[in-house]
């Protein structure tokens, strides 16, 4: 398959907040239930050591991302800690996950492109099922920007472009209309956009879809930072393969070089 930058309707300015909140929340709810990511634990912890870092920033944070079940994993030499940031903040949903963190996850209430990150937002950068939202020359220029600042940086996908990843989502539907009730703040507008109108369900699967369609290979990643290799900055580009779904998660971890 070709990548294919189509829409997905969260991305898209004119989305109501009710849905996009919906959607990373119902997107939260999957990754924490799942831990779909865990396979990437002990990679992201050699970067943060590599990198000297314990600070993490994390971009395109949505409802909070995979870090209830990841943080723990990443050891306790060095607890790290988490900032999450979204150019459109899910508020309520990234609080939650802050407030049971035990103070190592906070949120942060600007918005924040990932494209041009504030300079006060120190830290290993990360970015988890968002990497594909960007074309070619925004997702370098992602890159780019991290290499200038002599920050790490760690992009990590459980999307793929495959069949079989395709047919795992098709059960997208069903999975949300079981999950909704467990999500956590429960919001009436999530209860009406998925039991009364079924706009959640269905467009969840949509997005979802397209996010396979529009995932980087790790070929297609490697061109990316291909202009960025030079001294002083270290990639490692591959994938690490996913027990439960059997798809394996993409990544492209980037960090300063020191010298001893």
């Amino acid at each position: 398959m070709h990548r294919l930058h189509l829409f997905e309707f969260g991305d898209q300015s004119w989305c109501p907040k009710a849905f996009r909140d919906a959607e990373t929340d119902i997107l939260e709810f999957f990754l924490r239930i799942g831990n779909y990511y865990a396979p990437i634990a002990h990679r992201l912890t050699e970067a943060l050591e590599k990198a000297r870092e314990h600070e993490i920033v994390d971009l395109c944070s949505g409802g909070g991302g995979p870090w209830l079940r990841l943080l723990p994993k990443l050891g306790d030499r060095r607890p790290a800690r988490v900032l999450l940031t979204d150019k459109h903040p899910n508020a309520s949903g990234a609080h939650r996950v802050a407030e049971v963190s035990d103070g190592r996850i906070r949120s942060e209430p600007r918005s924040v492109d990932a494209t041009a990150v504030p300079r006060d937002l120190r830290g290993f950068r990360t970015m988890f099922t968002s990497f594909h939202h960007f074309r070619p020359a925004a997702a370098r220029a992602i890159l780019a920007d991290a290499v200038d600042n002599r920050v790490g940086i760690g992009i990590f996908e459980f999307t793929e472009r495959s069949v079989w990843a395709v047919a795992v989502l098709a059960l997208t539907p069903f999975a949300v209309l079981l999950g909704v009730p467990f999500l956590r703040p429960i919001r009436w507008q999530t209860l009406a956009l998925t039991y009364l109108i079924p706009i959640l369900p269905l467009g969840v699967l949509f997005d979802g879809i397209v996010s396979c369609l529009r995932t980087y290979s790790p070929a297609e990643l490697s061109e990316l930072v291909e202009p960025l290799r030079g001294a002083g900055y270290a990639w490692e580009i591959g994938q690490v393969r996913n027990w439960r779904t059997k798809i394996p998660i993409t990544y492209a971890i980037g960090y300063p070089t020191h010298d001893k």
